[in-house]
């Protein structure tokens, strides 16, 4: 995908935050998109799929160089009921399993598997620093990204280059849950979360975008790799970063007993936090035009 070569690349999750950005770069760099999509394809670009039902239009994708699959239901955005618990895990691993077996069908198969994943991989690491090489961490989101993961075997196996996105929190101005935090800060009750001490591996949506293509075309990665900016920093330090680019005071902060009231068991989620490294891919060449989290919300805001 370097240079002026054209490639065909498929992407799941194509409607979501960082798909929408993705297939608007890969189109604006003349490289073709096909769009994963959860009903009857409707335009040339589509194809259907239904990762419940475990079916791919294998027939839609032929030619694809690259599938990057980012699928899955939002993590922050229900409250976690034991029926969003399946749905979180369902579209994770069903949804992979499914975009694995079609990948692995294919004649010829794509050069590279690009799965979504997260760096709620690791748990709660306290204020330790982790790489790639660190073990999953306990509960329930560790326990999905590893299923998650270990769904894409079928790919693997038929020896499709397969690279895991350990992503981090993007930091956006709309979507996600950065871009839900921009007009509470603006209004002035932007505050820390619980004590504040909590690590947030954020990385900017531009970061993300740049560091996806870049997985599609570094031959020499597969495996987990942290797409996290590398100056992770604490809920209160990020919070301050807010208030400075916004100049905005940021005085309010909600205790952890009201946000596990609010929140439910998903108030762990926000609570704790990684404090994860980028090893892997600042080891394979690649730059980050916002690596701090002043850069990223001022890039947020452009």
């Amino acid at each position: 995908m370097q240079g002026s070569e054209r490639s065909r690349v498929a992407v799941t999750g194509s409607t979501g935050l960082i798909g929408s950005a993705l297939v608007r770069s890969l189109r604006t760099d003349g490289h073709e998109v096909v769009r994963l999509v959860r009903r009857s394809a409707g335009t040339a670009d589509e194809v259907e799929w239904d990762p419940h039902r475990q079916h791919v239009d294998v027939a839609g994708l032929a030619g694809c160089d690259a599938i990057v699959h980012l699928a899955g239901a939002g993590i922050g955005d229900r409250r976690w009921t034991d029926a969003y618990r399946k749905e979180i895990r369902d579209s994770r691993v069903l949804g992979t399993a499914a975009i694995a077996e079609a990948a692995a069908s294919m004649d010829p198969p794509p050069r590279v598997l690009v799965s979504g994943s997260a760096v709620g991989y690791y748990g709660d690491t306290g204020d330790r620093a982790v790489d790639e090489d660190a073990p999953p961490g306990d509960g329930f989101l560790p326990d999905v990204c590893v299923e998650w993961e270990e769904a894409a075997a079928p790919a693997q196996e038929a020896g499709v280059r397969t690279v895991f996105s350990r992503t981090g929190l993007v930091v956006a101005r709309k979507g996600g849950a950065w871009g839900r935090m921009f007009p509470v800060f603006r209004a002035g009750l932007g505050g820390r979360l619980g004590d504040g001490r909590q690590y947030w591996s954020f990385i900017a949506l531009h970061d993300e975008v740049a560091a996806l293509r870049h997985l599609i075309d570094a031959e020499s990665l597969s495996g987990p790799v942290n797409l996290t900016a590398p100056e992770p920093v604490t809920n209160g330090e990020a919070t301050a970063a807010m208030g400075r680019v916004l100049h905005r005071p940021t005085l309010f902060n909600v205790p952890a007993p009201v946000l596990r009231g609010v929140l439910g068991e998903m108030s762990e989620n926000v609570l704790t936090g990684q404090r994860v490294l980028p090893a892997r891919l600042l080891e394979s060449g690649f730059s980050f035009a916002f690596p701090t989290i002043d850069e990223a919300i001022r890039a947020a805001l452009r």
